[in-house]
């Protein structure tokens, strides 16, 4: 294909430095970075004046003093481009006499391999070879040399460079590193196991594919066998130094990493390697399960020992082979459980035993499921025991997590509520009745029953002193009552021997109905969290009962109380009813809405609870829910929200809470101005000084979400584009602000916004920014991953912008997309392609295509239809894009003279017969096998840089509206209309080239229409 002068478009950005933006946002800062970004490269002597430089710069990013830390910070991210930065930072760490600056220079090393080292597809290489070969090296030594502080941050960088170039691009690392266990010294090899460790674990949770059991085939074929000699040489010099105390503390971190190891290796199969060498592995396992020695043992209750971390790796171990090996792991199992369940009962209730007990519990848990084991629990004097010794004490709550719901609340409401609690003794206790109730239900309910009652009745007794008892009770109903749950419906599965609607009422309610919001908090959060776990099977009258108490509860105290109150309202909100409209109605919440509202954003102000995550989520829900029943509310509500708003953007530090308050912004938008249009400037009043705020300090986390909210709106207006957005118009083409691929979707949604409101404004008032309009659009077409985000801008350009103010630029575009086609031809790009074709034939006309085709080179009309529209329109998806394709290619059929009298005639029957198969064949979602390809509706929603706002989502737009509202009949009309201008010719072309089921379609197609061809 030809490629003409100007397919650079001069549409490059603007290259405006420095300009301020003067009306709304200053953008300070930014130009250092991006002005330097285009330096890549330029190389940084490894030099004494550099080290010295680098080392005042590492110095100033810890300071407490932001007006110091930041510069330094830009200063750094400004030069990290340039070659032998990272090299500098090597420097630094192995050979400053300051020690504060070595490790420092370690962690902004491992946070600059974090965000560079991985090559991405489109993009610049961040780093360049020569480093990269420098850094792989070097990085092993260094490391292993390195004091432990150091070598850690070291440990952490060879696993991010191993995922991305382990094997094929790093293939002597392994080879590297198991030389180094001959070297006897410990310290380095406790360096390979933890770098081992940290580049291994991730076999635990990927997807099984042929490319991870080849690398995992590798690993094991060089490193299986010295591990295994490593570990029993080391079990021997356990022994050898088993009375000295530092000795023992490095070896058995050796064995506690071993151990993981193991885990990893084993975990997506059992390699033959494992399984032949099982005797040596699981006897010296088993040994160190049952082996106490005293000079391992702390005084500290807090913290877990060396012994008890060995030995919850191994209970780990045994675990992943009962579960997954049972057959091959069977002549083993049985002194296994004898032995955990001796450790169970032996094991004190201190916290450093939480994590072992818990993984011991958890393997009698993954035992007790396997039918193969059944026979082990069948007794019932068996059952009993593990009843009253295991489960029971396990569940009590202890003075360690009446601590923790009062001085670490945040830290129990994560275990408690988001089920991060994996390691905790309540967690693996309720597995464990779950895991008995498989096989043993009616008698483990039974044993259960009689401690509930023998519970609630010592509780009874003396509510003050005995509240523990309560509480216990409650959690074992819940571990029994709980046979399956998800996190949208709560429990959808219960035990029925359990009657929960009966439990509820005489033992939950009265702690909800308590006048004294602070009296018993534990309590009143475990019957908080009976309403949110049952909410799915407890009738609709009950939780109706439950919403006002849990209203009041906001106001409790206790930060755990008034965050379960918020978490079980905005869950309760989130119900559906039979026709999949909300369970509670708005009409329901009508008596306590005025309360709802005081006490959630009076929660948010209560000590410990100004960022709370789960009551700013709740105001977002209760916002969702009750409609233009906040209308009356808002003055006041959007003053609480903007003022939490400027707060927040000081030091973002709670991702979620931001996230639902930005949310809950735009549904304050979305309800007020859909009932008064006319607020939408008040809304622009209050918002904007934060939003200048936030875009004048650079708030990165904060940025996406600014224009997400700008773009609703802007929407909002029923009028042109106010000057306030034109005078922002310019700055929202710099090339800065581009740069961040989390700025990339809001940004091109607000250029959207501006254009469908004012595609005219911008082209009599803003003409010189058109070309900056089409450089954005050139950078994103460019990109495999942003291509479609620049078909929506060049789309909304096409339908919105006056003819007059594009046609010079449209042959240029057309080139563009050409050389991207042949250099980068992907399912994505094509089906954008097609839409984009199609859309210019509808607005412009289908002779105004074939031209602009045929202008670039000779019969490229054809060549576009034969190769890209006829074989490929299948792929197209999407009810709007189909339309726009279908009355695209009719007007291709229909309106366009040389597809009638050219060489462009035989294509008119087989571009027809694709049109009826697009109309009436399954869509094709095939993909060639060459292509690893990502659909748009793929790309998470959520990723660090960008967050999606559900609710200042725009609604689809259909360019073609009412005029077309059966695109099957319009093709009936169209080709009646054609066959009345050519007599005969129409029907002699369907009867010599159409296939016998298209034309039975086509006739369809004209019945309906109540039409026939001459």
């Amino acid at each position: 294909m030809r490629s003409e002068g100007g397919a650079q478009l001069g549409l490059d950005f603007e290259k405006e430095k420095g300009a301020e933006l003067q009306s709304l946002i200053t953008i300070h800062g930014s130009y250092l970075i991006s002005n330097t970004c285009s330096t890549r490269c330029i190389n940084m002597d490894l030099n004494a004046a550099n080290l010295q430089t680098l080392t005042e710069y590492l110095r100033k990013t810890l300071d407490p003093d932001p007006a110091v830390r930041r510069p330094a910070e830009k200063f750094l991210e400004s030069v990290e481009g340039n070659q032998n930065y990272p090299i500098l930072l090597l420097t630094l760490l192995e050979k400053s006499q300051d020690n504060v600056i070595r490790v420092c220079a370690a962690v902004m090393f491992k946070n600059y391999i974090k965000r560079n080292w991985r090559i991405v597809e489109d993009e610049p290489n961040k780093i360049c070879d020569i480093d990269r070969t420098a850094i792989k090296a070097n990085i092993v030594n260094l490391m292993l040399s390195s004091p432990e502080q150091i070598q850690k941050q070291l440990s952490d960088a060879i696993s991010i460079i191993g995922r991305e170039d382990f094997p094929q691009k790093w293939p002597d690392l392994l080879t590297e590193m198991v030389n180094r266990f001959q070297s006897g010294d410990f310290h380095i090899i406790n360096g390979v196991l933890r770098t081992a460790h940290s580049l291994f674990k991730r076999y635990r949770h990927e997807f099984k594919s042929n490319e991870l059991w080849t690398e995992i085939k590798l690993v094991l074929d060089t490193f299986a066998q010295p591990l295994t000699e490593l570990f029993k040489a080391t079990i021997e010099l356990c022994q050898t130094h088993a009375n000295d105390v530092n000795a023992l503390k490095i070896l058995f971190s050796s064995l506690t990493l071993i151990a993981k190891l193991f885990y990893s290796l084993n975990f997506q199969d059992l390699p033959e390697f494992f399984e032949d060498n099982m005797e040596t592995w699981m006897t010296n396992f088993h040994n160190l399960l049952t082996l106490d020695n005293k000079l391992l043992q702390t005084d500290d209750e807090e913290e877990a020992g060396l012994l008890e971390l060995l030995k919850s790796q191994i209970c780990d171990n045994a675990a992943l082979y009962a579960q997954k090996y049972d057959e091959e792991f069977q002549p083993y199992l049985p002194r296994f459980v004898t032995d955990i369940w001796n450790l169970l009962v032996t094991t004190g209730q201190e916290v450093k035993y939480d994590l072992l007990v818990s993984n011991a519990i958890q393997f009698l848990a993954s035992v007790c499921e396997r039918p193969h084991y059944k026979h082990l629990f069948e007794d019932q004097n068996t059952l009993t025991s593990i009843c009253e010794k295991v489960i029971v004490p396990n569940m009590e709550f202890r003075t360690a997590d009446e601590e923790a719901f009062e001085d670490n609340s945040e830290e129990y409401i994560r275990r408690d509520l988001e089920g991060s609690d994996i390691d905790t003794r309540r967690r693996a206790a309720c597995d464990l009745v779950r895991g008995l109730c498989k096989f043993f239900e009616g008698p483990v309910t039974a044993i259960f029953s009689g401690y509930v009652n023998s519970m609630l009745t010592e509780y009874a007794k003396s509510p003050g002193t005995n509240w523990k008892h309560k509480d216990a009770a409650i959690y074992l109903v819940t571990s029994l009552a709980s046979k399956a749950q998800t996190q949208k419906h709560g429990i959808t599965q219960a035990n029925e021997l359990v009657n929960l609607t009966e439990f509820f009422v005489s033992h939950i309610l009265p702690d909800l109905k308590s006048a004294n919001v602070n009296e018993f908090p534990v309590l009143k959060a475990d019957a908080v969290k009976y309403v949110m776990i049952f909410r799915s099977q407890l009738p609709k009258e009950q939780l109706l009962v439950a919403i006002p108490l849990l209203i009041a509860l906001l106001q409790a105290e206790s930060i755990v109380a008034h965050t379960y109150a918020a978490h079980a309202l905005e869950r309760l909100f989130t119900m559906r009813g039979p026709n999949n409209t909300t369970l509670i109605t708005a009409a329901e919440m009508a008596p306590f809405t005025e309360q709802l509202l005081l006490h959630l954003f009076k929660a948010l102000s209560m000590p410990g609870s100004s960022e709370n995550e789960y009551i700013m989520k709740a105001i977002m829900r209760s916002f969702s829910l009750l409609q233009e029943s906040i209308v009356p509310y808002i003055p006041t509500l959007i003053s609480q929200l903007t003022q939490k708003l400027l707060l927040v953007s000081k030091n973002p530090s709670k991702p979620h809470f931001n996230h639902y308050l930005f949310e809950s912004l735009c549904l304050s938008v979305r309800i007020t101005c859909k009932a008064n249009p006319a607020t939408v400037s008040s809304f622009e009043e209050a918002l904007f000084p934060v939003f200048t705020e936030i875009l004048q300090n650079d708030v990165q986390e904060f940025v996406p979400y600014v224009f997400q909210v700008m773009s609703l709106l802007l929407e909002m207006h029923t009028t042109s584009i106010p000057p306030s957005y034109m005078a922002l118009f310019p700055h929202l083409l710099q090339p800065v602000l581009w740069e961040r691929t989390g700025n990339i979707p809001p940004l091109v949604r607000l250029l959207q916004a501006y254009l469908q409101k004012g595609g005219t404004t911008i082209a009599t008032t803003a003409a010189d920014k058109i070309p900056g309009l089409l450089g954005v659009f050139q950078k994103l077409i460019a990109s495999k991953a942003n291509d479609h985000q620049g078909f929506y801008l060049l789309n909304s350009i096409i339908e919105h912008m006056p003819p007059d103010s594009i046609n010079q630029y449209k042959k240029q575009v057309f080139i563009l997309l050409f050389q991207r086609l042949q250099s980068s031809k992907t399912t994505k790009f094509i089906k954008s392609f097609l839409v984009f074709i199609n859309l210019h034939t509808v607005k412009y006309g289908a002779i105004a295509t074939q031209e602009i085709f045929d202008s670039i080179q000779p019969k490229m009309f054809g060549m576009v239809l034969e190769k890209i529209v006829i074989p490929e329109v299948q792929k197209v998806s999407g009810p709007v894009e189909k339309k726009i394709c279908a009355v695209g290619i009719t007007k291709i059929l229909t309106e366009c003279p040389s597809m009638m009298d050219t060489d462009y005639t035989k294509l008119w029957s087989p571009l027809l017969q694709a049109l009826i198969g697009f109309f009436e064949l399954p869509e094709d979602d095939s993909i060639p096998d060459d292509e690893h390809f990502i659909d748009i509706e793929d790309t998470p929603g959520y990723q660090t840089a960008f967050s999606q706002l559900a609710f200042a989502g725009k609604k689809e737009h259909d360019p073609i509206g009412d005029s077309v509202s059966n695109p099957k009949i319009l093709l009936a009309q169209s080709l009646h209309k054609l066959s009345t201008a050519c007599p005969g010719r129409v029907p002699s072309m369907l009867s010599t080239s159409l296939n016998a089921e298209a034309l039975q379609y086509l006739q369809g197609y004209l019945q309906a229409a109540a039409l026939q061809l001459v």
